[in-house]
């Protein structure tokens, strides 16, 4: 079956941006990487030498004005997310961004409101939604093969020492928009929820235990779901034996999942509860070698163009994640349980992440 081939751009070509690269190098039939866009000339130059792009740009403004695109990823720090998908969209471009998609729930509103009007779409990169052991955990919870959700946790700790935060946007407020519950953690529990479903409560803390940074270092959030299962979610960068862990508790079955950046097959364990055996017989019939990562997710990108869809994950299905957050850093400045749908448009939580300001402003770490 013959598929249209999309003319693609990278916008920024940092550590993130080789990642995207090789996603569309693997599907070379989908999609042709056209141009790349750097404010920093040299870097552009030397990456589209590394990938074999045939043009580099200074801006976005020059790349939407010269040269015909079907899709953009946005690989550049997060501050600048909103403004460049914003433009994007007025230009009538489809855009694929990194997490943190933006700093703030008004920031996303206002890019669903600029889609709706474009036409084009913005899908955010939560790659690990789609390796085959996530898609065979929803299908296999669908079909009620696992029985009823109980209980789930849900750990991102990992390490980024004093160093990692020299450079200038990162564990900022302003131009990073959180620590590691937005930059970090975000791809461990936008899985969770991805798997869970609509969550209702959060009640969480957060800390600044060892990093000179505005943001926290440390968070910690209870969380009940509509169909009532109850989950912890970890999120550090103080942690010196790094881990991603996930576990699902089902009536039926045990399902955990322990790698680092990205899993496979072998990463996932399932334990079935007495009589239920066939949970685990099940769960190996469909295993495979392929490795949750970006281009998992831009096969189902590409399907939904092709298709005439909006591309996955769309921007309310982000909207859940990005609400999360706000939710627990509500709960964690203000010490309240806070409710989905609790954070309105005039709510300072919509507006920046720290909303109300953090317990540790005024105090220097040592």
């Amino acid at each position: 079956m013959s598929h249209p081939r999309y003319r693609t751009a990278i916008v920024g070509t940092g550590g993130i941006a080789a990642a995207h690269a090789q996603a569309l190098r693997d599907h070379d039939d989908r999609a042709e990487l056209a141009a790349v866009v750097d404010v920093d000339p040299a870097r552009a130059r030397d990456f589209a030498a590394a990938w074999g792009v045939p043009k580099v740009y200074a801006s976005l403004t020059e790349l939407l004005r010269d040269e015909p695109v079907d899709l953009v990823h946005l690989c550049t720090p997060p501050a600048s997310h909103a403004p460049l998908a914003l433009q994007c969209l007025q230009a009538g471009v489809t855009v694929l961004v990194e997490k943190p998609p933006t700093l703030s729930l008004a920031e996303l509103d206002t890019l669903a409101g600029a889609a709706r009007q474009s036409g084009a779409h913005v899908a955010t990169v939560f790659q690990h939604r789609f390796g085959a052991g996530a898609l065979r955990l929803r299908a296999m919870a669908r079909a009620g093969q696992l029985g009823r959700s109980l209980l789930a946790t849900c750990v991102t700790q990992w390490y980024r020492d004093d160093a990692y935060f020299d450079v200038p946007w990162r564990g900022r407020w302003e131009t990073e928009g959180g620590g590691p519950t937005m930059g970090h953690g975000i791809h461990q529990f936008d899985l969770l929820l991805s798997v869970l479903g609509p969550w209702e409560t959060v009640t969480a803390v957060a800390a600044r235990r060892a990093r000179r940074i505005e943001t926290e270092d440390v968070s910690m959030a209870l969380v009940t779901f509509a169909d009532g299962t109850v989950a912890s979610v970890v999120n550090s960068v103080v942690s010196p034996r790094q881990t991603s862990a996930l576990r699902f508790d089902y009536e039926h079955a045990t399902v955990e999942l322990e790698h680092l950046y990205g899993y496979r097959d072998d990463d996932w364990t399932v334990t079935a509860a007495p009589g239920h055996t066939d949970v685990e017989t099940q769960w190996r019939l469909s295993r495979t070698d392929g490795t949750s990562g970006h281009a998992g997710q831009l096969a189902a990108v590409y399907d939904a163009l092709d298709a005439g869809s909006p591309p996955p994950v769309t921007l309310a299905d982000t909207r859940q994640t990005v609400e999360f957050i706000a939710a627990l850093y509500a709960s964690a400045f203000t010490g309240e349980r806070v409710h989905s749908g609790q954070i309105g448009p005039d709510s300072p939580f919509a507006q920046a992440m720290n909303g109300t300001g953090t317990p540790w402003q005024a105090v220097t770490v040592r």
